[in-house]
Protein backbone atom coordinates (compact mmCIF):
# COMPACT_ATOMS: atom_id res chain seq x y z
CA UNK A 1 0.00 0.00 0.00
CA UNK A 2 1.43 3.36 -1.05
CA UNK A 3 1.41 6.14 1.54
CA UNK A 4 0.77 9.74 0.58
CA UNK A 5 3.52 12.26 1.26
CA UNK A 6 2.66 14.96 3.80
CA UNK A 7 1.61 18.31 2.35
CA UNK A 8 2.61 21.83 3.34
CA UNK A 9 -0.21 23.61 5.17
CA UNK A 10 1.33 27.03 5.86
CA UNK A 11 4.25 28.88 4.28
CA UNK A 12 4.75 31.50 7.03
CA UNK A 13 8.26 30.24 7.95
CA UNK A 14 9.31 28.92 4.52
CA UNK A 15 12.79 29.92 3.43
CA UNK A 16 13.43 31.79 0.21
CA UNK A 17 16.96 30.63 -0.67
CA UNK A 18 17.78 27.77 1.71
CA UNK A 19 17.21 24.15 0.74
CA UNK A 20 14.30 22.41 2.43
CA UNK A 21 12.06 19.55 1.40
CA UNK A 22 8.75 20.20 -0.37
CA UNK A 23 7.22 19.07 2.94
CA UNK A 24 8.14 16.65 5.70
CA UNK A 25 11.18 16.34 7.95
CA UNK A 26 14.85 16.70 6.92
CA UNK A 27 18.14 16.48 8.78
CA UNK A 28 21.72 15.63 7.69
CA UNK A 29 22.98 16.61 4.22
CA UNK A 30 24.24 13.59 2.26
CA UNK A 31 25.98 12.81 -1.02
CA UNK A 32 27.24 16.32 -1.81
CA UNK A 33 28.90 16.05 -5.24
CA UNK A 34 29.18 17.36 -8.82
CA UNK A 35 27.91 15.13 -11.62
CA UNK A 36 27.19 15.87 -15.29
CA UNK A 37 27.02 19.65 -14.94
CA UNK A 38 25.06 19.75 -11.67
CA UNK A 39 25.83 20.06 -8.00
CA UNK A 40 23.83 17.42 -6.15
CA UNK A 41 22.84 17.49 -2.51
CA UNK A 42 20.84 14.78 -0.81
CA UNK A 43 19.40 14.91 2.70
CA UNK A 44 17.92 12.69 5.37
CA UNK A 45 14.21 12.88 4.71
CA UNK A 46 10.95 11.63 6.19
CA UNK A 47 8.28 12.42 3.59
CA UNK A 48 5.25 11.15 5.53
CA UNK A 49 5.34 13.52 8.50
CA UNK A 50 7.08 16.59 9.88
CA UNK A 51 8.80 14.42 12.50
CA UNK A 52 11.80 12.13 12.30
CA UNK A 53 10.93 8.69 10.94
CA UNK A 54 12.36 5.95 8.68
CA UNK A 55 14.97 7.88 6.73
CA UNK A 56 14.76 8.34 2.96
CA UNK A 57 17.18 10.36 0.82
CA UNK A 58 15.66 13.59 -0.48
CA UNK A 59 17.44 15.14 -3.44
CA UNK A 60 18.07 18.54 -5.02
CA UNK A 61 20.40 19.75 -7.76
CA UNK A 62 21.77 23.04 -9.02
CA UNK A 63 24.03 24.35 -11.75
CA UNK A 64 25.16 27.37 -9.73
CA UNK A 65 24.86 26.47 -6.00
CA UNK A 66 22.13 29.10 -5.75
CA UNK A 67 19.03 27.98 -7.66
CA UNK A 68 17.99 24.50 -6.52
CA UNK A 69 15.55 22.10 -8.10
CA UNK A 70 14.05 19.44 -5.87
CA UNK A 71 14.01 15.99 -7.49
CA UNK A 72 12.20 12.73 -6.71
CA UNK A 73 13.25 10.80 -3.62
CA UNK A 74 16.55 9.07 -4.39
CA UNK A 75 16.54 6.27 -1.81
CA UNK A 76 13.59 4.65 -0.04
CA UNK A 77 14.07 2.21 2.85
CA UNK A 78 12.40 -1.17 3.19
CA UNK A 79 14.68 -3.58 1.35
CA UNK A 80 16.58 -6.28 3.29
CA UNK A 81 19.73 -4.16 3.38
CA UNK A 82 18.02 -1.02 4.74
CA UNK A 83 14.72 -2.21 6.23
CA UNK A 84 14.28 0.60 8.76
CA UNK A 85 16.15 3.48 7.17
CA UNK A 86 18.60 4.73 4.57
CA UNK A 87 20.86 6.64 6.94
CA UNK A 88 23.54 9.17 6.01
CA UNK A 89 26.31 8.63 3.48
CA UNK A 90 28.21 10.19 0.61
CA UNK A 91 28.66 10.11 -3.17
CA UNK A 92 31.44 9.52 -5.65
CA UNK A 93 31.68 9.49 -9.46
CA UNK A 94 33.35 6.48 -11.11
CA UNK A 95 33.40 5.74 -14.86
CA UNK A 96 30.70 8.36 -15.56
CA UNK A 97 28.33 6.79 -13.02
CA UNK A 98 27.22 8.34 -9.73
CA UNK A 99 27.49 6.06 -6.71
CA UNK A 100 25.85 6.62 -3.33
CA UNK A 101 27.26 4.81 -0.31
CA UNK A 102 24.96 4.87 2.70
CA UNK A 103 24.13 3.21 6.01
CA UNK A 104 21.29 0.72 6.28
CA UNK A 105 19.49 0.89 9.63
CA UNK A 106 17.72 -2.10 11.19
CA UNK A 107 15.73 -2.61 14.39
CA UNK A 108 15.54 -6.01 16.02
CA UNK A 109 12.08 -7.57 15.43
CA UNK A 110 9.66 -7.38 18.32
CA UNK A 111 11.90 -5.04 20.32
CA UNK A 112 10.61 -1.53 20.95
CA UNK A 113 13.90 -0.24 22.35
CA UNK A 114 15.23 2.35 19.81
CA UNK A 115 18.80 1.64 20.96
CA UNK A 116 18.53 -2.02 19.94
CA UNK A 117 19.55 -1.78 16.31
CA UNK A 118 22.24 -2.83 13.87
CA UNK A 119 23.75 -1.04 10.87
CA UNK A 120 25.51 -1.95 7.62
CA UNK A 121 26.88 -0.10 4.58
CA UNK A 122 25.26 -0.21 1.15
CA UNK A 123 25.55 1.20 -2.35
CA UNK A 124 23.24 2.56 -5.03
CA UNK A 125 24.09 4.00 -8.45
CA UNK A 126 22.71 6.18 -11.22
CA UNK A 127 23.68 7.03 -14.79
CA UNK A 128 21.46 10.12 -15.06
CA UNK A 129 21.80 11.49 -11.52
CA UNK A 130 18.05 11.22 -10.93
CA UNK A 131 16.99 7.57 -10.81
CA UNK A 132 18.97 5.30 -8.50
CA UNK A 133 19.30 1.52 -8.39
CA UNK A 134 20.41 -0.28 -5.26
CA UNK A 135 23.35 -2.65 -5.75
CA UNK A 136 21.97 -6.20 -5.96
CA UNK A 137 24.70 -7.66 -3.73
CA UNK A 138 24.28 -5.21 -0.84
CA UNK A 139 25.59 -4.81 1.80
CA UNK A 140 29.09 -3.89 0.71
CA UNK A 141 30.21 -3.81 4.37
CA UNK A 142 28.02 -6.15 6.36
CA UNK A 143 29.36 -5.97 9.91
CA UNK A 144 31.29 -3.55 12.11
CA UNK A 145 34.68 -4.53 13.54
CA UNK A 146 34.53 -6.94 16.50
CA UNK A 147 35.56 -4.19 18.94
CA UNK A 148 32.74 -1.88 17.76
CA UNK A 149 29.26 -1.34 19.21
CA UNK A 150 26.14 -1.16 17.01
CA UNK A 151 26.97 2.52 16.22
CA UNK A 152 28.53 2.16 12.76
CA UNK A 153 27.36 4.74 10.23
CA UNK A 154 27.76 7.74 7.89
CA UNK A 155 30.32 6.57 5.29
CA UNK A 156 32.36 9.28 3.54
CA UNK A 157 34.20 8.04 0.45
CA UNK A 158 37.02 9.57 -1.62
CA UNK A 159 39.66 8.49 -4.14
CA UNK A 160 43.46 8.54 -3.99
CA UNK A 161 45.12 7.28 -7.17
CA UNK A 162 43.54 3.97 -8.13
CA UNK A 163 42.19 3.26 -4.66
CA UNK A 164 39.11 4.37 -2.79
CA UNK A 165 38.99 5.11 0.92
CA UNK A 166 36.04 5.33 3.25
CA UNK A 167 35.74 6.59 6.81
CA UNK A 168 32.88 5.65 9.12
CA UNK A 169 31.67 7.14 12.37
CA UNK A 170 31.66 4.57 15.12
CA UNK A 171 31.87 3.74 18.80
CA UNK A 172 34.35 1.32 20.33
CA UNK A 173 33.08 -1.19 22.90
CA UNK A 174 34.70 0.92 25.65
CA UNK A 175 32.08 3.60 24.94
CA UNK A 176 34.33 6.12 23.18
CA UNK A 177 33.74 7.69 19.77
CA UNK A 178 36.13 7.00 16.93
CA UNK A 179 36.59 7.07 13.14
CA UNK A 180 37.46 3.86 11.29
CA UNK A 181 39.01 3.47 7.80
CA UNK A 182 38.39 1.11 4.85
CA UNK A 183 40.08 0.70 1.47
CA UNK A 184 38.82 -0.64 -1.88
CA UNK A 185 39.93 -0.91 -5.51
CA UNK A 186 36.38 -1.10 -6.92
CA UNK A 187 33.89 0.43 -4.43
CA UNK A 188 32.47 -3.06 -3.80
CA UNK A 189 35.11 -5.07 -1.94
CA UNK A 190 36.33 -3.24 1.16
CA UNK A 191 39.26 -4.02 3.45
CA UNK A 192 39.19 -2.80 7.04
CA UNK A 193 42.32 -0.81 7.94
CA UNK A 194 41.43 0.01 11.54
CA UNK A 195 40.63 3.10 13.66
CA UNK A 196 42.47 6.25 12.63
CA UNK A 197 41.40 8.47 15.55
CA UNK A 198 39.53 8.05 18.82
CA UNK A 199 38.12 10.18 21.64
CA UNK A 200 40.50 10.56 24.57
CA UNK A 201 37.66 10.66 27.09
CA UNK A 202 33.87 10.51 26.84
CA UNK A 203 33.51 13.83 28.67
CA UNK A 204 35.94 15.84 26.56
CA UNK A 205 35.54 14.27 23.09
CA UNK A 206 32.35 12.23 23.09
CA UNK A 207 30.89 8.74 23.11
CA UNK A 208 30.05 8.55 19.39
CA UNK A 209 31.58 10.30 16.38
CA UNK A 210 29.02 10.94 13.63
CA UNK A 211 29.32 12.24 10.08
CA UNK A 212 33.11 12.03 9.61
CA UNK A 213 34.68 13.82 6.64
CA UNK A 214 38.39 13.73 5.82
CA UNK A 215 40.01 16.10 3.31
CA UNK A 216 43.05 18.29 2.71
CA UNK A 217 43.33 22.08 2.72
CA UNK A 218 46.54 24.06 2.33
CA UNK A 219 48.63 20.89 2.67
CA UNK A 220 46.97 19.96 5.96
CA UNK A 221 44.60 17.06 6.57
CA UNK A 222 41.34 17.93 8.31
CA UNK A 223 39.01 15.51 10.06
CA UNK A 224 35.59 17.12 10.31
CA UNK A 225 32.96 15.33 12.42
CA UNK A 226 30.03 15.60 14.82
CA UNK A 227 30.81 14.12 18.25
CA UNK A 228 27.95 13.19 20.54
CA UNK A 229 28.22 13.48 24.30
CA UNK A 230 30.87 16.17 24.85
CA UNK A 231 30.03 17.87 28.13
CA UNK A 232 29.77 21.68 28.26
CA UNK A 233 32.96 23.43 29.34
CA UNK A 234 32.31 27.01 30.48
CA UNK A 235 31.30 28.78 27.23
CA UNK A 236 32.15 25.88 24.88
CA UNK A 237 30.27 22.80 23.66
CA UNK A 238 26.85 24.16 24.64
CA UNK A 239 24.72 22.41 22.01
CA UNK A 240 23.27 18.96 22.61
CA UNK A 241 25.85 17.60 20.13
CA UNK A 242 28.81 19.34 18.52
CA UNK A 243 30.33 19.78 15.09
CA UNK A 244 34.00 20.59 14.70
CA UNK A 245 37.36 19.51 13.39
CA UNK A 246 40.83 18.20 14.08
CA UNK A 247 43.78 19.46 12.03
CA UNK A 248 46.50 16.89 11.52
CA UNK A 249 47.99 14.33 9.16
CA UNK A 250 46.62 11.04 7.87
CA UNK A 251 49.44 8.50 7.59
CA UNK A 252 48.33 5.73 5.23
CA UNK A 253 51.37 3.62 6.10
CA UNK A 254 50.24 3.33 9.73
CA UNK A 255 46.55 4.19 9.14
CA UNK A 256 46.68 6.78 11.90
CA UNK A 257 45.49 10.37 11.99
CA UNK A 258 47.88 12.49 14.06
CA UNK A 259 45.79 15.34 15.35
CA UNK A 260 45.66 18.55 17.33
CA UNK A 261 42.80 19.62 19.63
CA UNK A 262 39.11 19.60 18.70
CA UNK A 263 37.73 22.97 17.54
CA UNK A 264 34.06 23.89 17.16
CA UNK A 265 33.20 25.01 13.63
CA UNK A 266 30.06 27.10 14.22
CA UNK A 267 28.99 28.77 17.47
CA UNK A 268 25.25 28.99 16.83
CA UNK A 269 22.34 26.97 18.20
CA UNK A 270 21.41 25.45 14.83
CA UNK A 271 24.31 23.75 13.08
CA UNK A 272 25.09 20.03 12.80
CA UNK A 273 26.16 17.14 10.55
CA UNK A 274 28.42 18.75 7.96
CA UNK A 275 29.40 17.31 4.61
CA UNK A 276 31.94 18.73 2.16
CA UNK A 277 32.94 18.27 -1.46
CA UNK A 278 35.77 19.42 -3.71
CA UNK A 279 34.22 21.65 -6.39
CA UNK A 280 35.42 21.51 -10.01
CA UNK A 281 37.25 24.82 -9.47
CA UNK A 282 39.13 23.51 -6.42
CA UNK A 283 37.06 25.06 -3.63
CA UNK A 284 36.18 22.99 -0.57
CA UNK A 285 32.42 23.49 -0.16
CA UNK A 286 30.26 22.64 2.82
CA UNK A 287 26.63 21.99 3.73
CA UNK A 288 25.19 21.34 7.19
CA UNK A 289 21.83 20.76 8.79
CA UNK A 290 20.44 24.12 9.99
CA UNK A 291 19.02 22.72 13.21
CA UNK A 292 19.99 20.67 16.25
CA UNK A 293 18.42 17.64 17.86
CA UNK A 294 15.76 18.59 20.43
CA UNK A 295 15.60 22.22 19.30
CA UNK A 296 12.10 23.65 18.95
CA UNK A 297 10.80 23.69 15.34
CA UNK A 298 7.49 25.58 15.10
CA UNK A 299 7.32 24.83 11.36
CA UNK A 300 6.35 21.25 12.23
CA UNK A 301 2.83 22.60 12.73
CA UNK A 302 2.89 23.57 9.04
CA UNK A 303 3.89 20.20 7.58
CA UNK A 304 7.66 20.59 7.35
CA UNK A 305 10.77 20.69 9.55
CA UNK A 306 14.42 21.46 9.01
CA UNK A 307 16.58 23.03 6.30
CA UNK A 308 20.18 23.21 5.17
CA UNK A 309 22.53 26.14 5.65
CA UNK A 310 23.42 28.34 2.72
CA UNK A 311 26.42 26.61 1.06
CA UNK A 312 29.79 27.77 2.37
CA UNK A 313 33.41 27.69 1.31
CA UNK A 314 36.05 26.48 3.75
CA UNK A 315 39.54 27.95 3.94
CA UNK A 316 42.37 27.14 6.32
CA UNK A 317 44.32 30.10 7.75
CA UNK A 318 46.98 29.11 10.22
CA UNK A 319 45.34 26.40 12.31
CA UNK A 320 41.82 27.72 12.00
CA UNK A 321 39.01 26.93 9.55
CA UNK A 322 37.19 29.93 8.11
CA UNK A 323 33.69 29.66 6.62
CA UNK A 324 32.02 32.06 4.23
CA UNK A 325 29.01 32.00 1.91
CA UNK A 326 29.92 30.79 -1.57
CA UNK A 327 30.79 33.62 -3.94
CA UNK A 328 27.74 32.82 -6.10
CA UNK A 329 25.67 34.54 -3.40
CA UNK A 330 25.85 37.77 -5.40
CA UNK A 331 23.49 36.21 -7.96
CA UNK A 332 20.73 36.29 -5.34
CA UNK A 333 20.81 40.08 -5.02
CA UNK A 334 17.72 41.66 -6.54
CA UNK A 335 18.37 45.29 -5.53
CA UNK A 336 20.53 47.47 -3.31
CA UNK A 337 18.65 48.68 -0.25
CA UNK A 338 21.41 50.84 1.18
CA UNK A 339 25.03 51.79 0.62
CA UNK A 340 26.46 54.32 3.04
CA UNK A 341 29.24 55.27 5.42
CA UNK A 342 28.52 57.31 8.56
CA UNK A 343 29.19 57.76 12.25
CA UNK A 344 26.89 55.62 14.34
CA UNK A 345 25.96 57.66 17.42
CA UNK A 346 22.64 56.15 18.43
CA UNK A 347 20.55 53.02 17.90
CA UNK A 348 20.04 52.87 14.14
CA UNK A 349 17.68 50.76 12.10
CA UNK A 350 19.77 49.40 9.22
CA UNK A 351 16.99 47.59 7.40
CA UNK A 352 13.26 47.40 8.01
CA UNK A 353 10.96 44.37 7.66
CA UNK A 354 12.80 42.30 5.07
CA UNK A 355 12.42 38.53 4.88
CA UNK A 356 15.44 37.94 2.62
CA UNK A 357 18.33 40.35 3.07
CA UNK A 358 22.14 40.47 3.07
CA UNK A 359 24.16 42.92 5.15
CA UNK A 360 27.86 43.67 4.83
CA UNK A 361 28.93 45.85 7.75
CA UNK A 362 32.38 47.21 8.57
CA UNK A 363 32.81 48.75 12.02
CA UNK A 364 35.90 50.87 12.65
CA UNK A 365 36.83 50.81 16.35
CA UNK A 366 40.11 52.73 16.08
CA UNK A 367 38.70 55.81 17.82
CA UNK A 368 35.96 54.00 19.73
CA UNK A 369 35.69 55.12 23.37
CA UNK A 370 32.98 52.69 24.45
CA UNK A 371 32.84 49.15 25.76
CA UNK A 372 30.52 47.30 23.39
CA UNK A 373 28.21 47.34 20.40
CA UNK A 374 25.28 45.09 19.57
CA UNK A 375 23.27 43.98 16.58
CA UNK A 376 19.56 43.33 17.14
CA UNK A 377 17.05 41.38 15.09
CA UNK A 378 13.63 42.73 16.09
CA UNK A 379 9.95 42.01 15.56
CA UNK A 380 7.36 44.47 14.26
CA UNK A 381 7.17 46.10 17.71
CA UNK A 382 10.94 46.69 17.66
CA UNK A 383 11.40 44.16 20.44
CA UNK A 384 14.75 42.38 20.11
CA UNK A 385 14.34 38.67 19.42
CA UNK A 386 18.05 38.06 18.84
CA UNK A 387 20.97 40.15 20.17
CA UNK A 388 24.61 39.80 19.15
CA UNK A 389 26.83 41.76 21.53
CA UNK A 390 30.57 42.43 21.17
CA UNK A 391 32.70 43.21 24.22
CA UNK A 392 35.71 45.36 23.27
CA UNK A 393 37.81 44.38 26.28
CA UNK A 394 37.44 40.60 25.93
CA UNK A 395 37.00 40.42 22.12
CA UNK A 396 34.01 38.19 22.81
CA UNK A 397 30.72 37.93 20.95
CA UNK A 398 27.66 36.81 22.89
CA UNK A 399 24.49 35.78 21.08
CA UNK A 400 21.21 35.76 23.00
CA UNK A 401 17.75 34.79 21.80
CA UNK A 402 14.48 35.85 23.42
CA UNK A 403 13.04 32.36 22.98
CA UNK A 404 15.96 30.66 24.75
CA UNK A 405 17.81 31.04 28.04
CA UNK A 406 21.15 29.64 26.82
CA UNK A 407 23.45 32.20 25.12
CA UNK A 408 26.26 31.23 22.74
CA UNK A 409 29.77 32.69 22.76
CA UNK A 410 32.80 33.15 20.51
CA UNK A 411 36.07 35.03 20.93
CA UNK A 412 37.92 36.54 17.96
CA UNK A 413 41.48 37.69 17.43
CA UNK A 414 42.08 41.26 18.70
CA UNK A 415 41.34 43.81 15.99
CA UNK A 416 40.02 47.35 15.55
CA UNK A 417 38.08 46.48 12.40
CA UNK A 418 35.03 44.21 12.73
CA UNK A 419 33.38 42.88 9.60
CA UNK A 420 29.90 41.36 9.84
CA UNK A 421 28.44 39.51 6.85
CA UNK A 422 24.85 38.59 7.62
CA UNK A 423 22.35 36.49 5.68
CA UNK A 424 18.73 36.71 6.78
CA UNK A 425 16.00 34.46 5.40
CA UNK A 426 12.38 34.12 6.49
CA UNK A 427 13.26 32.10 9.61
CA UNK A 428 17.06 31.95 9.69
CA UNK A 429 20.10 34.14 10.21
CA UNK A 430 23.74 33.30 9.50
CA UNK A 431 26.36 35.70 10.87
CA UNK A 432 29.91 35.57 9.50
CA UNK A 433 32.45 37.58 11.48
CA UNK A 434 35.80 38.81 10.13
CA UNK A 435 35.90 36.80 6.90
CA UNK A 436 34.38 33.75 8.57
CA UNK A 437 36.74 33.50 11.54
CA UNK A 438 33.62 32.96 13.66
CA UNK A 439 30.10 32.04 12.55
CA UNK A 440 26.72 31.87 14.30
CA UNK A 441 23.86 29.95 12.64
CA UNK A 442 20.36 30.43 14.03
CA UNK A 443 16.69 29.77 13.30
CA UNK A 444 14.04 32.22 14.51
CA UNK A 445 10.26 32.39 14.19
CA UNK A 446 8.45 35.71 13.94
CA UNK A 447 4.90 36.45 12.76
CA UNK A 448 6.23 39.30 10.61
CA UNK A 449 9.39 40.14 8.71
CA UNK A 450 12.32 41.10 10.98
CA UNK A 451 14.23 44.37 11.15
CA UNK A 452 17.94 44.80 11.90
CA UNK A 453 19.28 47.45 14.29
CA UNK A 454 22.82 48.40 15.35
CA UNK A 455 23.65 50.14 18.60
CA UNK A 456 26.81 51.07 20.53
CA UNK A 457 27.63 52.84 23.79
CA UNK A 458 29.89 55.35 22.01
CA UNK A 459 30.10 56.72 18.45
CA UNK A 460 31.87 54.55 15.86
CA UNK A 461 32.36 54.64 12.12
CA UNK A 462 30.18 52.28 10.11
CA UNK A 463 30.23 51.30 6.45
CA UNK A 464 27.22 49.29 5.28
CA UNK A 465 26.09 47.58 2.09
CA UNK A 466 22.61 46.05 2.26
CA UNK A 467 20.91 43.99 -0.45
CA UNK A 468 17.51 42.46 -0.91
CA UNK A 469 17.83 38.79 -1.88
CA UNK A 470 15.61 36.58 -3.99
CA UNK A 471 12.87 34.59 -2.31
CA UNK A 472 12.47 32.24 -5.28
CA UNK A 473 15.78 30.38 -5.42
CA UNK A 474 14.27 27.01 -4.41
CA UNK A 475 12.02 25.08 -6.79
CA UNK A 476 10.33 22.59 -4.48
CA UNK A 477 9.23 20.50 -7.46
CA UNK A 478 7.96 16.98 -6.86
CA UNK A 479 6.47 16.23 -3.45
Amino acid sequence: MTRDYIKLTNSRYRLGYHIAAPAGWINDPNGFCFFKGYYHIFYQYHPYSASWGPMHWGHARSQDLIHWENLPTALTPGDPEDKDGCFSGSAIVKDDRLYLIYTGHHYYPGDNDPEHFWQNQNMAYSDDGITFTKYKHNPIIALPPKDNTQHFRDPKVWQIGRNYYLVLGSQETDGLGRVILYKSANLVDWTYLGPIAKAKTRKTEGYMWECPDLFSLDNQDILLLSPQGIEPQAKKYLNLNQTGYFIGELDLTTNQFKRAAFTELDHGHDFYATQTMLAPDGRRLLFAWMAMWENHMPEQQDGWAGALIFPRELKLKGNHLYMNPVKELTQLRTRTLSSQQFELSQATQLVKTQAQVELQLTLDLNNFKGHHFNLNLTDDHDVAQLILNYDIATHEFTLKRKDRSDPRYATIKPTNIIELHILVDTSSIEIFINSGETVFTERFYLPTKPSIWLNSDSPLMLKSEIYQLSNEAIDYGIN
